[in-house]
């Protein structure tokens, strides 16, 4: 892990830390704003900024003890230094996508850089914010990354959804579906499997009712959303 010497940090609370009448931010009991770092009073000053927002939050003064946290299943974003004694912000970034943990994070730091920027935007920071930054700053790119979550949150459950409906398909339904949405009609799709096309035709509307769509169009956009790839006929 990489280890930093911490420099002096008087000047790391976020400007107008006092400031009222702030952006609201669109927030629920579905929601909570994890910030990491390892100063005391910068949680603090975070903490109840965004608390007077709206927002739950939840504070922590390392990587290592934000990764012990068991995650509820809500909407999250993270606000996260970049220098942290132990594992930096930038290893816990890595380590939550790889463990496919990942939530929309905002980085803060009084020590940025290009090339620490690059990395955090690369790897799906919503923001990079040198310190000391204003309020309102911070409370947007809250809202932002709590949207994102919000939208992928939404775009997950309609993946299990979907992949649910798919799991109840039988092996030929499965054959005929990925010949359907490869634009194949049902006298091609029975050349292609070497059935009849009344058979076809019988599969057809199974996997239409299973799938639960009126469409071809529909079908195959539920098919993209669960990485089903048209089949490649001769």
């Amino acid at each position: 892990m990489i280890h930093y010497l911490r420099a002096d940090r008087t000047s790391a609370v976020p400007k107008n830390a006092a400031v009222q009448g702030g952006p609201a931010v669109a927030t629920g009991p579905d929601s909570v704003v994890y910030v990491v770092d390892d100063d005391e009073s910068i949680r603090r000053s975070l903490a109840r900024n965004m608390r007077a927002a709206g927002l739950t939050v939840e504070t922590f003064s390392s990587a290592q003890a934000f990764l012990a946290h068991d995650l509820p299943d809500r909407v999250a974003c993270l606000v996260l230094d970049v220098r942290l004694p132990g594992a930096s912000g930038l290893d816990l970034q890595t380590a939550l996508l790889e463990a496919n943990r990942a939530m929309p994070t905002i980085f803060i730091t009084g020590f940025g850089n290009v090339p620490m920027s690059v990395q955090a935007m690369k790897g799906g920071a919503i923001d990079f914010l040198q310190k000391p930054f204003d309020e309102n700053e911070l409370l947007s790119a809250v809202e932002r990354a709590l949207a994102r979550g919000r939208q992928a949150r939404a775009e997950r459950a309609e993946r299990l959804i979907i992949q649910r409906r798919f799991d109840t398909l039988t092996r030929r339904e499965r054959e005929v579906l990925e010949l359907v949405v490869a634009g194949l009609l049902n006298k091609q799709i029975a050349f292609n499997l070497g059935a009849a096309e009344k058979t076809v035709k019988i599969h057809r509307g199974r996997v239409m009712h299973k799938m639960q769509v009126e469409s071809v169009a529909d079908l195959v956009r539920m098919t993209q959303r669960i990485g089903i790839e048209p089949s490649k006929t001769s």
